[in-house]
């Protein structure tokens, strides 16, 4: 009772009522908006910049022939006059744009004489780091905006932990560059409740992204009608934005490539064309229908997957057009015999919204499920960043001394031969010099009968290709780089013409059919 009566007393004299500070995020959103916030702003920028540079000098692998042979060898090629083009831009299949964006980069680095070998190899991916930043932060952004705080926030860990980004979006692909632009086009989208969107600016973008990569058109047209369907004034939108700057875009685009192709030439429709309608792409490799989704979205996606799943439980009505556009990506892909990866890589951002949601509504388990998350995908990003597949450019480190070689007149000029599958490694851009190199070539089958291209013709029978090739020993190349499984069937020939082994390079732990655990230099004595 004593406890009670000093609640019953009534004085006089008012006293002071402290309310209690409301700690609801929902109140906390209103309260802060994280765009004016120039320290945020800052911070948040700061960290992507030094992230992505990290990311970017950690990943020292190589993944897809296109990261060379459809950026910078062709960037080589225009600025310093000599290289090697592969067939697409002998028939008007791929743009210049994406290429010009480097050899412009290229030709500052000589004109001021700073054309060294490893600048052309590094400043590009740097570049391209820093654009994935800048989509980062305006990614982190458009979440802020969208969501409250603690959404945003575990929906940017999820973004940064993903293996597949770190693994790409410093690479020179097209694929990566088409991502970096799908992040930049997304904030300015219309979606539910966003404060940053602009027609005109995501539009622009999404006519970029197409030029760089046609199949971007892919991802962005299920978001391209919704936004039609929700706008009021369907026929501004269309006289106003979509024509004019399609149009525009389309235009630049088809004058850049006229010039350096020096003929009338439309790129998008031949893309459309040769891997759509004639199926070209599928000589590349094909695979079942169900590919991406057995195992390629698995595998993009990797231990995020569990949250994806839950998190679109949690948000499918409010960002339901988001989850149509990974489907519809999913399914059109899956249509297309030729099937890869990276592919499918512009619609990650997209996946990691729903896996920031699921993260943030696990209460209980929120810090467990984080700390997982960051550990398997930093082994995964860290093996296949260092280790796997490293061969393919260390192989053309040890191939840049040999620069030194040819510039001496005295000595017998080097001839390398690349006894591997096609466009296995990197090229001039490489090296940097006009060594001598050959390689085995792999166009495809454009209506010639029985056709039957040089690096086939030389697995079919790698002993008596050789001999054909080289009938005297005046005509044999000074240096042979092979991966091990190979030297076993050519052991003779190497032996007869007198040819050394000098270099055994780590290339992969998972050797598959032609590609072999490592790759082999040899040198004629």
């Amino acid at each position: 009772m004593e406890n009670v009566r000093p609640r019953l007393k009534f004085g006089s004299k008012a006293e002071d009522v402290k309310l209690r500070k409301r700690k609801s995020l929902l109140y906390a959103k209103e309260d802060e908006c994280p765009l004016i916030s120039g320290e945020l702003r800052t911070r948040v920028a700061v960290f992507c910049v030094v992230f992505r540079l990290i990311n970017c000098f950690l990943v020292q692998t190589s993944f897809v022939p296109d990261e060379y042979w459809q950026s910078l060898e062709v960037s080589h090629h225009m600025v310093f006059n000599y290289g090697y083009l592969t067939w697409e831009w002998k028939t008007g299949l791929r743009g210049f744009s994406y290429p010009l964006f480097f050899a412009f980069i290229y030709k500052i680095l000589h004109f001021i004489n700073y054309d060294s070998v490893y600048l052309l190899i590094w400043l590009p991916r740097i570049i391209q780091a820093l654009l994935a930043a800048f989509a980062d932060v305006k990614f982190f952004f458009l979440i802020r905006t969208l969501e409250n705080r603690d959404v945003a926030k575990w929906t940017f860990f999820c973004h940064l932990c993903s293996w597949f980004s770190w693994y790409c979006c410093t690479r020179t692909m097209t694929n990566s560059m088409e991502t970096t632009i799908t992040c930049l086009a997304l904030f300015y989208f219309p979606l539910p409740g966003s404060k940053t969107h602009s027609s005109k600016k995501y539009l622009t973008l999404v006519a970029l992204a197409v030029i760089v990569r046609p199949t971007a058109l892919i991802v962005w047209l299920p978001l391209l009608m919704h936004h039609f369907w929700q706008e009021d004034d369907k026929l501004r939108l269309i006289t106003h934005d979509y024509i004019p700057i399609g149009a525009l875009v389309v235009v630049a685009s088809t004058v850049v490539d006229c010039i350096f192709y020096e003929k009338w030439t439309m790129v998008q429709f031949n893309f459309l064309k040769f891997n759509i309608f004639h199926g070209v792409a599928g000589f590349y490799g094909s695979h079942p229908w169900h590919w991406y989704i057995t195992q390629g979205f698995a595998v993009v996606i990797g231990p995020h997957l569990p949250l994806f799943l839950h998190g679109c439980s949690l948000a499918f009505k409010r960002y339901k057009i988001l989850l149509a556009a990974i489907v519809w990506t999913v399914v059109v892909y899956s249509l297309l015999p030729h099937k890869e990866f990276r592919f499918i890589y512009p619609v990650l951002p997209f996946c990691m919204i729903f896996c920031g949601i699921s993260l943030a509504n696990l209460k209980a388990w929120r810090r467990t499920a984080a700390f997982g998350l960051l550990l398997t995908n930093l082994f995964a990003a860290l093996y296949t960043g260092l280790i796997h597949q490293r061969g393919t450019l260390d192989v053309m480190s040890h191939l840049q001394t040999l620069c030194d070689i040819s510039n001496i007149s005295t000595r017998t000029q080097p001839d390398v031969l690349f006894l591997m599958p096609c466009h296995s490694t990197p090229y001039y851009s490489h090296v940097h010099c006009p060594l001598k190199m050959r390689f085995l070539e792999c166009p495809p089958d454009l209506g010639e009968e029985g056709y039957v291209d040089e690096a086939e013709r030389f697995y079919d029978d790698p002993f008596h290709w050789l001999r054909t090739s080289f009938p005297y020993k005046s005509s044999l190349p000074t240096h042979l780089i092979l991966f091990d499984v190979l030297e076993k069937e050519i052991s003779a020939f190497l032996r007869v013409n007198s040819f050394k082994k000098t270099a055994e390079i780590f290339h992969t732990h998972f050797p598959e059919g032609r590609v072999g655990r490592s790759i082999f230099i040899y040198e004629r004595h």
